[in-house]
């Protein structure tokens, strides 16, 4: 499927989503349009064959799908300018705006075009995202599309727009969840005896392995935790004492905490 592409917002999210789809050759540079109001800083882009434009109205006039990765507080001003530019026949609308409700957008562009919600987190840069997509009024196979998209740009999977708010604090906050741990491995790390460096490099490759087994063996965690418990050993012994810390707990009740201020705002 041949489709021209047009990203509105040359942001780091905008140009990440470009970068990756010209690495993966899911898409040719010349079959994406993105816009900035200072296009200088997309050159980098321009030299590889994407398009570039500091005018909106010309890239969805150029797209048929049109990805919007705006500032939230932009979106209205922005959507309320293109509207005499969507066609129902034509565009497929890709919002990657957070916060914002595919509803919202829907009454803002005043038209019945299929609008796809795409949550991706900030491993987008290097082709690892974990992206979570609703979509409202759009066919199984512009889902598919987007879907393919954003499974260029690392892993994607559908899900009900009720649950965004509860994938932005696992897939989104979860990044930094994920990098406190990493953290206080390599403190630990320091303490036994390595330097910063090496600490580093042994705890987020072992993080990144332990994650690879679960991607790709689909195994359940504690089935791979099995595998290094040995009696009376060492991993068991650090394990049951983290649980007496409340390592489990603290981290499920942060989860929650997110999740409610999210629902609170």
């Amino acid at each position: 499927m041949n489709k021209k592409i047009a990203i509105i917002g040359g942001g780091n999210l905008g140009t990440a989503i470009a970068e990756g789809l010209i690495q993966s050759g899911f898409v040719l540079p010349k079959h994406i349009l993105i816009t900035k109001r200072n296009i200088h800083t997309l050159h980098e882009l321009e030299r590889k064959g994407v398009l570039v434009s500091d005018k909106n109205e010309e890239a969805v006039r150029y797209a048929d799908l049109v990805i919007l990765a705006v500032k939230p507080f932009q979106v209205n001003d922005v959507l309320s300018a293109l509207k005499k530019e969507f066609k129902e026949d034509r565009h497929v609308l890709v919002s990657v705006v957070t916060g914002i409700e595919i509803q919202h957008i829907s009454e803002v562009v005043g038209k019945k075009i299929p609008i796809i919600r795409a949550m991706p987190n900030t491993a987008i840069a290097i082709q690892e995202s974990m992206t979570c997509i609703a979509a409202k009024d759009a066919n199984e196979e512009q889902l598919q599309y987007v879907h393919d998209i954003f499974n260029q740009l690392g892993k994607a999977v559908r899900i009900d727009e009720k649950l965004m708010n509860a994938a932005t604090v696992l897939g989104a906050c979860g990044t930094a969840f994920a990098m406190r741990y990493i953290r206080a491995n390599i403190q630990g790390g320091i303490e036994i005896g390595f330097d910063a460096a090496t600490a580093n490099l042994i705890a987020a490759q072992t993080v990144k392995g332990a994650a690879e087994l679960l991607l790709k063996k689909g195994t359940h965690p504690e089935h791979e935790i099995d595998k290094v418990t040995t009696p009376k050993g060492c991993t068991i012994a650090g394990l049951n004492e983290m649980e007496h810390q409340g390592f489990s707990s603290s981290l499920i009740k942060g989860l929650v905490a997110s999740y409610d201020k999210i629902a609170k705002d």
